[in-house]
């Protein structure tokens, strides 16, 4: 039924609950899943100069690609393949890059964890689940961590 599925990884354990349920989806199938990873813009009021962004920019890029290898792994050991993708936010909501990526990859399902905040700490954090929901022409499939 889905033929090309994304899925948003971060290295999260809600993230990698996600990935499990695509790879269910997926199973029997020969559905080809996309994950992806988005390294979010960093802004520090420094005024001192102590941040080097260049360093801390590539380490989050490092990151990414460390959380796409295992995330791949995982993908293989259920004995199924997909493509890997990193991209850089530049100062757009993740949500919005993620449905942008959806959309040009030509995905057919989303399928993205989420924590299941309320109250406070969603006002303080927002939710990058609620937003693809929100913003997506595409069915999206929300795993919650719980």
């Amino acid at each position: 039924m889905y033929q090309r599925i994304l899925v948003p990884v971060d290295g999260s354990e809600t993230s990698d609950k996600a990935l499990q349920e695509a790879l269910k989806v997926a199973a029997g199938q020969s559905a080809t899943l996309l994950l992806l990873h988005v390294v979010e813009e960093m802004q520090f009021f420094d005024t001192e100069g102590y941040v080097n962004y260049a360093e801390l920019r590539e380490l989050t890029r490092q990151i990414g690609e460390r959380t796409l290898s295992r995330a791949q792994e995982q993908v293989k050991q259920a004995g199924q393949t997909a493509e890997t993708k990193l991209v850089e936010s530049m100062g757009e909501r993740t949500a919005t890059v993620i449905d942008a990526e959806a959309t040009t990859w030509h995905a057919d399902l989303v399928v993205i964890g989420t924590h299941g905040r309320s109250g406070f700490s969603h006002l303080l954090f927002g939710s990058v689940a609620e937003g693809v929901v929100r913003g997506s022409s595409l069915p999206v499939l929300l795993v919650r961590s719980q």
